[in-house]
């Protein structure tokens, strides 16, 4: 893997403008991302865009790619690297990046919804913040392993595929947050600390119904700021920031936990079932319910 030095702080011209990148689910497709792990290989995306991939971000989606043969060149954040056999770039969402493969390139993009990356269990905050920017460096065994076992799992019909990928997709998530402290090629701007900060008073005041002006208030800004954070990190606003992270907690919560959508909804600050669920759907694209069978068919 080599880093454009000359580069590596050129951002692009439309990069204070979020709204200008197109968010997409899977490049080329209008349709929102499927909140599954998902699998594919380079050729089979790339091949279909003639090798080239032209910026866009996902939402609520990070991204590991996987390079096995060829050469990718890649732009992550502004920051330009050429990715070779062996190495591996990983895209957190809401980072702008673009790709130019030549028509020998050969591995994987794992692509995982957020609601994974929130559950992660014991430490998950910290891993997390170690995924909170993108970065690049050379595929450790572990990861290739875990890597390979993901995307057969992913692949499989067995009643409890989908559980077996999720756990897999956790192991993989947390194998690259510790190479990541391990001091590979970090690209780009780093997570404000401040939405560090609201993420953590979020995750205290999940029930409490807080609106973003409480949680600009408890940060000791104004709302006003608090919007200018969210948007200029992820292409949104306060209250779209907030609502977003709640509904990342209820697809935790949809998957992992027993309780019902007016449960959840309550435990969220939604004391109204239906809002709830209008609320979910907006942002998920479908209903809480539509999600969990997801999981459970």
């Amino acid at each position: 893997m080599t880093l454009d030095t000359d580069r590596s702080f050129r951002y692009f011209s439309c990069m204070s403008d979020m709204a200008t990148i197109p968010a997409l689910g899977f490049y080329g497709e209008t349709a929102a991302f499927p909140d599954t792990v998902h699998c594919e290989s380079l050729p089979d995306r790339a091949k279909l865009h003639d090798w080239r991939i032209l910026p866009h971000r996902h939402g609520g989606v990070s991204q590991l790619f996987l390079v096995t043969a060829g050469r990718v060149s890649a732009h992550a954040d502004g920051v330009q690297l050429t990715l070779c056999e062996g190495d591996f770039l990983y895209v957190p969402e809401h980072c702008v990046h673009e790709f130019h493969f030549t028509p020998d390139v050969r591995g994987d993009v794992i692509s995982a919804p957020a609601s994974v990356l929130a559950s992660t269990g014991p430490n998950g905050a910290e891993v997390a913040a170690a995924l909170s920017r993108p970065f690049a460096g050379r595929t450790s065994g572990t990861l290739e392993v875990l890597a390979a076992e993901l995307r057969k799992a992913a692949r499989t019909t067995s009643p409890f595929a989908a559980q077996r990928t999720v756990g897999l997709a956790h192991s993989v998530l947390a194998t690259l947050a510790e190479l990541c402290l391990l001091g590979p090629v970090r690209i780009g701007r780093k997570k404000p600390e401040r939405l560090f900060a609201l993420d953590r008073l979020i995750d205290a005041h999940m029930a409490d119904g807080w609106t973003a002006s409480d949680y600009a208030a408890a940060l000791s800004i104004t709302t006003g700021h608090l919007s200018r954070l969210c948007r200029s990190a992820t292409g949104r606003g306060a209250a779209a920031y907030v609502e977003r992270r709640l509904m990342t907690e209820a697809c935790r919560m949809l998957i992992f936990t027993g309780a019902t959508v007016a449960e959840i909804g309550y435990r969220l600050g939604y004391p109204d079932p239906s809002y709830f669920t209008r609320r979910f759907r907006r942002v998920r694209g479908l209903t809480p319910s539509g999600f969990r069978r997801q999981f459970t068919t």
